[in-house]
């Protein structure tokens, strides 16, 4: 036997993770905090009704309609037709009149929650979007603070019936 071999230690080393466990406690709270947390918002939206006569009948109630046209913006009730119409111009859809018209609506039916609104199969989802936000709610300020005004905020999204000629040929008269 080596001289060398017999003050050799044969134990495993002890490992030292003093350095490790400090970089952690002062890693990981770090991490949580400049973390960014996603939060996903699902916006409950329903189908318009079927159509059943027999409902129809058991319902006395108004139903708003905004129907997408590629030129125009066509709101009205199923009951009465049209109320008003908004033309198209080039820099899109005048949502701003469209919310002060739904606000007066709002006003004269204020227990009224439901709004359909009808789209052509080619409407950009933006324009939906706008519609949505358009019908839902507004700002409006109480005192110091805004708050949001309910409008319409359950919101039926369905297709616009088609157009027959007669309706084609005189599209939004406003």
């Amino acid at each position: 036997m080596n001289r060398f071999n017999r003050y050799r230690d044969n134990s495993p080393p002890e490992l030292n993770i003093t350095a490790f466990m400090n970089l952690m406690v002062i890693l990981v709270p770090f991490l949580l905090i400049t973390a960014v947390f996603s939060r996903i918002t699902i916006l409950q939206l329903n189908l318009p009704d079927s159509g059943n006569p027999a409902m129809d009948n058991l319902k006395k109630e108004m139903n708003l309609e905004i129907t997408v046209r590629k030129d125009y913006l066509d709101v009205g009730t199923r009951e009465a037709g049209r109320i008003r119409c908004f033309k198209a111009t080039a820099e899109g859809y005048d949502f701003k009149s469209l919310s002060e018209l739904i606000q007066q609506i709002k006003l004269r039916v204020p227990d009224k929650k439901n709004i359909s609104l009808l789209a052509e199969t080619n409407t950009p989802y933006e324009t939906l979007v706008s519609l949505m936000d358009a019908s839902r709610s507004i700002k409006q300020t109480q005192g110091l603070t805004v708050v949001d005004a309910e409008l319409f905020p359950n919101i039926a999204i369905g297709d616009a019936p088609p157009l027959n000629p007669a309706q084609q040929k005189a599209g939004c008269p406003s």
